[in-house]
C-alpha cells in the first residue's frame, strides 16, 4: 500500500483571506511505505471479543518495523487488546468493518512518564503510542475504541436523571457531595490530590500508584515523530484526549473521526501541541470538550520547552458538540503562528472560534488567519479572545454563578501571555449567546485583531475589554439584547466601519473607564431606543468618534 508521497499546500485562498501578512507555507511531507503486508493474524490474534490480542499485534508491529516497514493490517472483526507501541516505517490499517478495542482492563496500562495539560506528568500509558518514530501512519476505515467510560469521571449535572441511576448502580464511587462518579477509589483519591501526576521536586512515577486510575491516558500520543499520517479512522471513547501529536513535524490528519460523549471530561478531539507543518483537512470532530485545539505547553515547562505550533493549515472541517470548535489555548507558553483555518463548520458547539490563555502562561499567539466559517447555535461566543481564562467549562451550568474577575495591573514578566495580529474573515453564526467578546490583560492589551466580512444572530453584542487596535469591517448583527449593542472599556483606537444591527438596543455604544479612546465608527447603520451612547467610570465624549 502506497500512500501520496508528498503533498504541496498552496495557500491561494489563504492569500485571497489573509492579505499581504499570508506567507507561503512550506510543504508538508507525507509518509510513503514499502507494500508488504503484516495481517496480525499471522502473529495470533484472535477477533473473538475475549481474546487480549496485546503481543499478537505489538509482534507484528516489531516485525514490519525490523523488515524495513510496510502495512500492519488490523482486518475486520472486533480486535481487543492492552497498549499499542508504533514503530517507525509502519502503517497500521485499521479495516472497514475492524473495531480495535483497547480493553477495560486498567492494570494493562503500566504508568510512564508522559506529559498532561502542557507539562511533564505521570499518566498511564496510552492506548496507542510512539516516540522519536519517522514515518508512520494510522489508517483505514475501521475504528479505535479507547473504552473510556472505564477511566472517566463523570458529573451529574451532565446526564439525565435515568442516566445517572444507571452510572451510580454499575458500580464505582460517588463523591461526598453527590455530584461526581468516579469509576475506582483510586480515581477519587486523585481528584483529592493536589498536583496530582506532576513530576516536579523530585516526584517520579512511583509517587502516584496509589492514584494511578486518576492518570488517564490520551487515546493517542506520538511524541517528536516525524513524517505522520492519520487518514480515514474513527477514534473514539477516548480516556482523556483523543489524538495528540506533541512536537511532530509534517503531521497530516485527513478524513478522521473524533468522536466522545458530550459528557467526556476532558474529552477534547484534536490537540496540536508545539507540532511544525500540519494539514488538518476534511475531518469532524463531536467530543467532550474542545474540538480542534492548538496547544504548545503549559507555563514554565512550555517556555522552556519553546516550540510554538507552527505552519499549520486546518480546513474543510466539522464540529458538532465541543467546549470550542477552532481553539487555541490555554496552554500555549511556547507560543503559536502561522496558523490558516478555513472552510469549516462548527454545529451546537459551546464557542465558536476560542482564544483563551490567563496569566502565568507566557507566550505569544501571533498571524492567526481564519476565513470561510459558518456556525450554527452556538451556546457561549461566536466569536472569544479571554485573557483570564479559568478551568471550566464555557457555558455555566444549570444554577452555577461566575462573577467577572477582578481588574488589577500586574507588572509584565515572561509570564504575560500575547494575543496580537489576528485576520478573521467571512464569518457567518446564526444563533449564539453573545456574537463577539475580546478580553485582554490591563498590562498586556490583545491588539491588533481585524474582524471582517461578519454576520452575527445572538442575543447579546460586542463586549471589548482591555484592547488595542481592534478593526471591525462590514459586521452585520441581529442583536435582541435590551441593554447596549457595543460594549467597549478601557480600549483604544477602535473602529467599526460598515457595523449594522437589524433591531434597536437601548444603546448603542456603552464606554467604560478613563483608558478609553480613539474609538471611531463609519458608514453605520446603529438603531437605537433610549440614546445613542453613554460614558462611565471616566470615559469621555471624546473617546467616541464618528467619521
Amino acid at each position: 500500500m502506497k500512500i501520496r508521497p508528498i503533498l504541496g499546500l498552496t495557500l491561494a485562498s489563504f492569500v485571497l483571506a489573509a492579505g499581504a501578512n499570508a506567507q507561503k507555507m512550506p510543504v508538508v511531507q507525507q509518509p510513503t511505505f514499502k507494500k508488504d503486508t503484516f495481517n496480525i493474524v499471522r502473529y495470533g490474534a484472535v477477533a473473538d471479543g475475549i481474546t487480549l490480542n496485546t503481543k499478537s499485534i505489538n509482534d507484528a508491529i516489531t516485525a514490519c518495523n525490523k523488515k524495513g516497514g510496510g502495512v500492519v493490517l488490523v482486518p475486520e472483526g472486533l480486535w481487543i487488546t492492552g497498549p499499542v507501541e508504533m514503530k517507525s516505517n509502519v502503517n497500521l490499517h485499521v479495516k472497514n468493518g475492524a473495531i480495535l478495542q483497547f480493553t477495560n482492563d486498567l492494570s494493562q496500562y503500566k504508568i510512564v512518564e508522559g506529559n498532561w495539560e502542557g507539562q511533564p506528568n505521570a499518566r498511564n500509558q496510552s492506548p496507542i503510542s510512539g516516540k522519536n518514530l519517522q514515518n508512520i501512519a494510522i489508517t483505514g476505515k475501521g475504528i479505535v475504541d479507547g473504552w473510556g467510560d472505564a477511566w472517566r469521571m463523570v458529573k451529574k449535572d451532565k446526564l439525565t436523571g435515568s442516566q445517572w441511576k444507571q452510572l451510580t448502580e454499575s458500580g464505582g464511587i460517588t463523591s461526598d457531595d453527590g455530584k461526581t462518579w468516579y469509576p475506582s477509589q483510586s480515581s477519587m483519591n486523585g481528584s483529592k490530590t493536589k498536583d496530582a501526576g506532576v513530576l516536579a521536586n523530585g516526584k517520579t512515577i512511583k509517587d502516584f500508584e496509589d492514584i494511578k486510575d486518576y492518570l488517564r491516558p490520551n487515546l493517542l500520543v506520538l511524541e517528536s515523530c516525524r513524517k505522520v499520517l492519520l487518514e480515514g479512522v474513527t477514534f473514539q471513547n477516548s480516556p482523556a484526549w483523543c489524538l495528540h501529536p506533541l512536537m511532530c513535524e509534517d503531521l497530516t490528519v485527513r478524513d478522521v473521526y473524533a468522536k466522545n460523549p458530550w459528557y467526556a471530561q476532558n474529552g477534547d478531539g484534536i490537540d496540536v501541541e508545539s507540532c511544525n507543518r500540519v494539514l488538518l483537512e476534511n475531518s469532524t470532530f463531536d467530543v467532550g470538550d474542545d474540538g480542534i485545539c492548538v496547544k504548545s505547553g503549559r507555563n514554565e515547562s512550555g517556555r522552556k520547552r519553546g516550540m510554538p505550533t507552527q505552519n499549520m493549515i486546518v480546513r474543510n472541517c466539522i464540529v458538532y458538540h465541543a467546549h470550542g470548535g477552532f481553539v487555541i489555548g490555554s496552554e500555549m507558553s511556547g507560543g503559536a503562528k502561522n496558523i490558516y483555518v478555513n472552510n469549516c463548520s462548527f454545529i451546537g458547539t459551546d464557542i465558536g472560534l476560542r482564544f483563551k490563555t490567563t496569566r502565568g502562561r507566557g507566550g505569544i499567539v501571533e498571524n492567526i488567519n481564519v476565513s470561510n466559517i459558518s456556525m450554527k447555535d452556538i451556546m457561549g461566543e461566536a466569536i472569544l479572545f479571554d485573557m483570564y481564562y479559568e478551568a471550566k467549562d464555557p457555558v455555566p451550568l444549570a444554577g452555577e454563578v461566575r462573577n467577572a474577575p477582578a481588574v488589577e495591573l500586574f507588572p509584565v514578566t515572561e509570564a504575560t501571555p500575547q494575543f496580537k495580529d489576528f485576520n478573521i474573515r467571512n464569518v457567518v453564526c446564526n444563533g449564539a449567546s453573545k456574537a463577539i467578546f475580546v478580553r485582554g490583560l490591563p498590562e498586556m492589551h490583545i491588539q491588533n485583531i481585524l474582524l471582517k466580512d461578519i454576520s452575527i444572530v445572538a442575543k447579546k453584542g460586542i463586549q471589548i475589554e482591555e484592547a488595542t487596535n481592534i478593526k471591525m469591517q462590514n459586521v452585520h448583527l441581529s442583536i435582541a439584547a435590551t441593554d447596549a449593542l457595543v460594549s467597549i472599556q478601557n480600549s483604544k483606537e477602535i473602529s467599526f466601519d460598515k457595523l449594522s444591527n437589524v433591531k434597536p438596543t437601548e444603546v448603542v455604544f456603552s464606554v467604560t473607564g478613563s483608558g478609553c479612546g480613539d474609538i471611531q465608527y463609519a458608514n453605520s447603520t446603529l438603531p437605537y431606543n433610549k440614546q445613542f451612547a453613554a460614558f462611565n467610570a471616566g470615559a469621555t465624549e471624546k473617546s467616541l468618534i464618528k467619521k
